[in-house]
C-alpha cells in the first residue's frame, strides 16, 4: 500500500497546483469552504500580462505616418512585399514623439489611446546591458532570435544563463502574505516561467477557467472517498517529495472550493462586457475579470495574472494573420478595461503586453517577416499616463543606427528590467524588493520609465 500511495502522490506531484486544479471541481460541499467574505481591500492592485506568443510584428503595430517616416517604412515594406499597410488605413495617434498610426484592427485600443488610458513603450527588449552597434557582438543576449530562449528571457528578465523563476513569480514572492492563503500569481494559460517563483505557489487554470473534480457528490460514498484521499495525503510525510506532492494536491483541492463557485456563479457584472466574443483571449480575460470581481471572497489584495494569445510567428501570410489575431485582441482587452471601470477599479488594474521578440523590418518571402529583437508594447489602465509613447522609436533603416545587422532587427533602447520595474513599483514592491526581482536593473540608467502615476 505504501508503494501505491507514493505512486499516486508522485503522479500528483508531476502537476502544479494549477495543473491538478484543472481536474478538480467544487469541493465546498465536501467541507472545503472558501474564506468568509471580507470587505474589498481599498489598496487592491492587479497586474495583467498579455503574452503575444510567437513574436508579434511591432513594425506593423505602430507605423510612422508623417511623410518622411512613412516613406522610410514603405521604401522597405513595399506594396509588393505583402506586409505593407497603406498609410490611409492606419489609425492616427499623436504622441509628443511624433505622428504614428496603429494597425487598422486595433480600433478599440486606438480609442483607449485617445482617451489617455493606453501608452506605448517603444523598442523594448532583452538586454544584458545598454547595447549599441559598437558592442552588440560582445553584449548581446544568449541565443538571440530563438523562440524558446527569448520567451524565457522576456518572462524571467535574465538574458545570461537560465533562470528557474519569472519576474511575475518573483513579484508574487515580494507580496507573500498579501492575500492570506490565496495565491498572488494566477495563469489562465497554463503553467509558464513568468509566474514561477521561489516560494509562492501559483494558481494555473485552463483556458476555459473551469475546475472539475469528477466522482464527488454530497453523499456518503463520496464523503468516504474524500476521507480516504485526505488520509492518503496525510501519509508518508517524512518523505520530502511525497510531502510536497501532498501539499500541492491539498492546496489544489482547497482552491477548487474557492475558485469554482466564483467562475460558475451567475449574475456577474463583468460578463456582459464580453458578450459575443468567443476568442480564447476574450475567455481568458473574462476569467481574470471574474476573479478580480470576487476579490472580497478570495481576500486578495495583490494579484498578478498571465494570459496568452498565440499565432504571431508570421513567417508568411502576415497581414491576414495579424488582422485575425489583433481583431480578437483589441475588443477583448477593451472589454476587460471596461469591466474594470464597471467595478470601479480601473486605476487599480494595469494590463501590459509582452512577446517573444519583434520581427525583421525587411520582409521575408511568402509575405511574412523573420525573428528579430526590439519590439513595441502596450500598457493600459486607469493609472497609465496614456496618449504617449515612451522609450525611443527606432530609425526605420536597414543597416541604420538601430539595426543589429542588415535586416532591420532593432537593438532595444529600453530593457525588460526597466519595463518590469516600473510596473512592480506601481504594484507596491519596495526598492529593495525590486532589486531582488530584477537583479540586473542597476546596469540601466532608469528604473522608472514614468508611464504610471
Amino acid at each position: 500500500m505504501t508503494l501505491d500511495r507514493r505512486r499516486f502522490l508522485a503522479t500528483a506531484g508531476a502537476l502544479t497546483t494549477g495543473g491538478l486544479a484543472s481536474r478538480l471541481a467544487p469541493l465546498s460541499l465536501l467541507g472545503l469552504a472558501a474564506p468568509a467574505a471580507a470587505q474589498v481591500a481599498s489598496d487592491y492592485k492587479a497586474l495583467v500580462c498579455v503574452f503575444l506568443s510567437g513574436g508579434v510584428d511591432g513594425n506593423n503595430l505602430i507605423v510612422p505616418i508623417d511623410a518622411a517616416g512613412y516613406a522610410q517604412y514603405t521604401a522597405v515594406r513595399t506594396v509588393d512585399s505583402g506586409v505593407n499597410i497603406p498609410q490611409g488605413e492606419l489609425l492616427p495617434i499623436a504622441p509628443t514623439a511624433g505622428s504614428y498610426g496603429l494597425h487598422p484592427d486595433l480600433t478599440e485600443l486606438h480609442a483607449l489611446f485617445a482617451q489617455k488610458r493606453m501608452a506605448i513603450l517603444a523598442n523594448v527588449g532583452t538586454l544584458n546591458m545598454p547595447t549599441t552597434k559598437s558592442n552588440y557582438f560582445a553584449e548581446r543576449p544568449d541565443n538571440l532570435f530563438s523562440h524558446s530562449d527569448q520567451v524565457a528571457q522576456w518572462q524571467s528578465s535574465v538574458s545570461e544563463g537560465a533562470s528557474r523563476t519569472g519576474w511575475g513569480g518573483r513579484i508574487a514572492d515580494q507580496m507573500a502574505g498579501s492575500n492570506g492563503t490565496f495565491p498572488v500569481a494566477t495563469s489562465i494559460a497554463g503553467i509558464n516561467l513568468f509566474i514561477t517563483s521561489d516560494t509562492a505557489s501559483p494558481l494555473a487554470l485552463p483556458t476555459t477557467g473551469g475546475l472539475a473534480l469528477q466522482g464527488f457528490a454530497n453523499n456518503a460514498a463520496s464523503n468516504a472517498r474524500l476521507a480516504a484521499l485526505q488520509s492518503i495525503l496525510a501519509t508518508d510525510r517524512d518523505n520530502a517529495y511525497v510531502k510536497a506532492a501532498g501539499d500541492v494536491t491539498t492546496q489544489a483541492m482547497s482552491l477548487s472550493g474557492i475558485v469554482n463557485p466564483i467562475l460558475t456563479a451567475t449574475g456577474s457584472v463583468v460578463t456582459p462586457f464580453f458578450a459575443g466574443q468567443t476568442s480564447s483571449i476574450a475567455q481568458q480575460l473574462q476569467v481574470v475579470a471574474r476573479l478580480i470581481e470576487a476579490r472580497a471572497q478570495t481576500g486578495a489584495k495583490r494579484q498578478v495574472f498571465f494570459v496568452q494569445l498565440g499565432g504571431f510567428d508570421t513567417h508568411s501570410n502576415e497581414l491576414t494573420t495579424l488582422a485575425t489575431l489583433l481583431g480578437q485582441l483589441s475588443p477583448a482587452v477593451r472589454a476587460f478595461y471596461d469591466a474594470t471601470v464597471q467595478m470601479g477599479i480601473s486605476d487599480k488594474v494595469t494590463t501590459f503586453t509582452l512577446s517573444d521578440f519583434g520581427r525583421t523590418f525587411q520582409p521575408a518571402s511568402g509575405a511574412g517577416t523573420d525573428h528579430a529583437w526590439g519590439n513595441h508594447h502596450f500598457i493600459l489602465g486607469g493609472a497609465v499616463k496614456g496618449g504617449e509613447m515612451y522609450g525611443k522609436y527606432p530609425t526605420l533603416a536597414r543597416t541604420g543606427p538601430d539595426d543589429a545587422d542588415t535586416a532591420g532587427r532593432w537593438i532595444p533602447t529600453t530593457a525588460v528590467e526597466q519595463y518590469g520595474a516600473t510596473l512592480a513599483r506601481w504594484f507596491g514592491v519596495s526598492n529593495a524588493g525590486i532589486a531582488q526581482v530584477f537583479p540586473n536593473l542597476t546596469r540601466f540608467a532608469s528604473s522608472d520609465l514614468g508611464f504610471l502615476v
